[in-house]
């Protein structure tokens, strides 16, 4: 697309001469090289003397050249000023003139047959001019007029070597019409570096629009993503407090489908999100020593029970040949396989699910491992298998009516795959299930790993996801978070399927192991002292109504300069911090209190956030928060999370003791 010059920035056209300058100095070795070939062709007709003093005298030139435009090849300047500019004008004209200044002894020393050879060299002499004048008509001008002087002068040269009048004639045209097509031909070529710049001009500035867009939606995203995690910790919170509170079997299935639909909604937004962050690029995975064998025999054990209670069988075949200790992302390659292990029990009615392991050490070190997982669901066709990893596609009419989800699992995780430098990739066929491989090499470990952590809250999410089918289940007891460090791998919240027939009234969940602590303090005679610190008010509500039956003294701010007067006038026992607030967010509060002398400088602080990258859990740590809760919250996370700060600090006062008495 032609753009004219006015509509061009300025930025694109501003003097074009000094960018025709810096093309001829690119251009030097080959000025140098054609001189340097024509001397050597013509020397057998001119005599070596005539043809090495030319060529001492260009290459001369060529010097004289690279120092007068030296600020505006070594970009110093784009113009020239006073007599430098005209030595530069006088040397352009000098350089080409002297360049066509053998074609005068080609005529005298070989007559008509040195005349060709004359015309030839000023032709590719007054081309190679047109060619490095990109742009720049002042540059065209000085360097290719000397050319065409010569080549001018040739009808003159046949007149006088007795050349008949229809030669000359024929002669003049020609020279005429070679002038005429260079001149268009410049022409041309300056019309078509106008619009190419003009289109990269163009490009560039729509792709800064589509990174301004894409980074004001990942902005977009992520604060309707942390805002949205607010209403669905009230609404976990709550559906699990009446379900608690139930008194009859209907109001506790009507609570879990509360939870139920929680569950979905937390996944669904987790989807979202990675999406949007795998579309912006600013996904990463880590480079971490993990456990394998447990990783993988952890994610086996979490699926066995919803397989149980779909009535279907999970098999894992190969997994004595999986390597123990490896290098990469466990939390990703976990997120992977969750989700096909969760594609395959969605679409699988009856039968058996399949894991098949397989791995073997590489000569460059490493360990390739390829993870199959097969079902016997009803298949599918060629054309839902072209279209399996297309997000928001969910390959046929229906799909999402009856299994809930976006079409973004199996996207995802194909991108996630490739992230870990893997592939995954899927075959099946109508009514002969469907397979799934996942290729991937990691990394030998660099040190003996520890067992892998306990599964973490996205790998029971995607069983909650699975389980959300009309399916009767309840919560098991909450399990203890692991410190911020680990906080991507902690263990949260379970929720298994009962195998108890329908007609039978559930058993009760366990109480939480918080409770025993809650009792231990009662001799304390006080209550413990609880501050809850958080922008939103919902969010603080739903940590007073878990708290409130512990019997807990629970004291709230709105955001960190709030916190700050109350920690100054109270000492507590332990703080919930919410991280993103406005004016003064968590870490910085958290950062004045340890700085403090107050009575609250050595208070463990929960951190309450939706935000879980390895960044923001680093940030966390460095800022002097001891625990980490995911948004949105749930009551075992909660009271899990309590249990084992308590348990640390009990810990952490036995062995004072214990120096004490040494």
């Amino acid at each position: 697309m032609a753009i004219a010059k006015a509509d061009m920035p300025a930025a694109a056209l501003d003097d074009t001469w000094a960018g025709a300058i810096r093309q001829r100095r690119k251009a030097l070795l080959q000025r140098l090289g054609m001189a340097a070939a024509s001397a050597l062709v013509f020397s057998p007709l001119l005599g070596w003397t005539l043809t090495v003093g030319w060529v001492l005298g260009y290459f001369l030139i060529q010097l004289l050249d690279l120092w007068v435009f030296g600020p505006v090849n070594d970009g110093r300047t784009e113009r020239l000023r006073g007599l430098r500019n005209i030595a530069g004008g006088l040397l352009l004209t000098l350089n080409a003139g002297f360049f066509g200044s053998l074609a005068v002894p080609l005529w005298f020393v070989g007559g008509p047959m040195g005349g060709i050879c004359s015309a030839m060299l000023l032709s590719a002499g007054a081309i190679y001019s047109m060619i490095n004048a990109p742009r720049s008509k002042s540059v065209l001008v000085l360097t290719v007029t000397p050319q065409f002087l010569y080549l001018a002068s040739t009808p003159f040269f046949m007149a006088a070597f007795g050349a008949s009048p229809s030669f000359i004639t024929a002669a003049s045209i020609a020279v005429a019409v070679f002038i005429t097509y260079c001149l268009s031909t410049w022409q041309r070529m300056n019309q078509a570096r106008i619009s190419e710049t003009a289109a990269r001009i163009e490009a560039e500035e729509k792709r800064a629009t589509a990174e301004r867009i894409m980074e004001g939606r990942s902005a977009f995203l992520a604060a309707v993503g942390h805002d949205l995690r607010t209403p669905i910790s009230a609404i976990l919170t709550g559906s699990a407090e009446l379900e608690r509170g139930a008194s009859d079997g209907p109001a506790r299935a009507q609570a879990r489908l509360i939870s139920d639909a929680g569950f979905m909604m937390k996944a669904l937004l987790d989807d979202l999100l990675d999406h949007a962050k795998l579309d912006a690029g600013h996904m990463t995975v880590d480079a971490i020593d993990f456990n394998l064998r447990d990783l993988l025999n952890q994610s086996a054990r979490l699926w066995r029970g919803p397989a149980r209670a779909k009535g279907l069988k999970l098999r894992i075949e190969g997994a004595a040949r999986v390597p123990t200790s490896v290098r990469g992302d466990p939390m990703r390659l976990r997120q992977v396989l969750n989700n096909l292990i969760s594609n395959a029990m969605k679409f699988t009615a009856e039968g058996a699910i399949t894991l098949r392991f397989k791995a073997w050490a590489e000569d460059t070190g490493g360990h390739a491992l390829l993870i199959e997982v097969s079902d016997t669901g009803p298949g599918m066709t060629r054309d839902q298998l072209v279209r399996l990893f297309t997000p928001f596609d969910q390959t046929a009419d229906g799909v999402s009516a009856r299994h809930g989800g976006t079409g973004l699992g199996l996207a995802i995780s194909r991108q996630l795959a490739e992230l870990m430098g893997g592939r995954l990739t899927a075959r099946s066929a109508v009514g002969e299930g469907a397979s799934f491989t996942l290729a991937l090499r990691l990394e030998a470990a660099e040190a003996m790993t520890a067992a892998a952590p306990a599964l973490d809250q996205e790998s029971r999410d995607a069983v909650a996801r699975a389980l959300s089918t009309p399916v009767s289940r309840r919560p098991s007891s909450p399990a203890s978070p692991a410190p911020l460090a680990q906080s991507l791998t902690e263990p949260t919240n379970v929720r298994t399927p009962d195998p108890a027939p329908a007609a039978a009234e559930p058993t009760p969940a366990p109480e939480p192991a918080v409770a025993t602590e809650a009792a231990e303090y009662e001799d304390d005679e006080r209550p413990m002292r609880v501050l809850v610190v958080d922008d939103h008010d919902i969010n603080r509500r739903a940590i007073q109504l878990i708290l409130q039956p512990l019997g807990c003294d629970i004291a709230t701010a709105a955001d960190g300069m709030a916190a700050l007067k109350i920690c100054e006038a109270s000492s507590f026992d332990l703080i919930f911090m919410d991280v993103r607030m406005p004016e003064l967010d968590g870490r910085e509060t958290t950062r004045r209190l340890r700085a403090g002398n107050g009575p609250n400088a050595q208070v463990p602080i929960i951190a309450v956030t939706a935000d879980t990258s390895p960044e923001d859990i680093a940030a966390c740590t460095d800022a002097g928060m001891t625990y980490f809760v995911p948004k949105p919250i749930t009551p075992p996370m909660l009271l899990g999370a309590i249990n084992h700060v308590m348990m640390m600090a009990q810990s952490d006062e036995a062995t004072d003791v214990e120096i004490a008495a040494a």
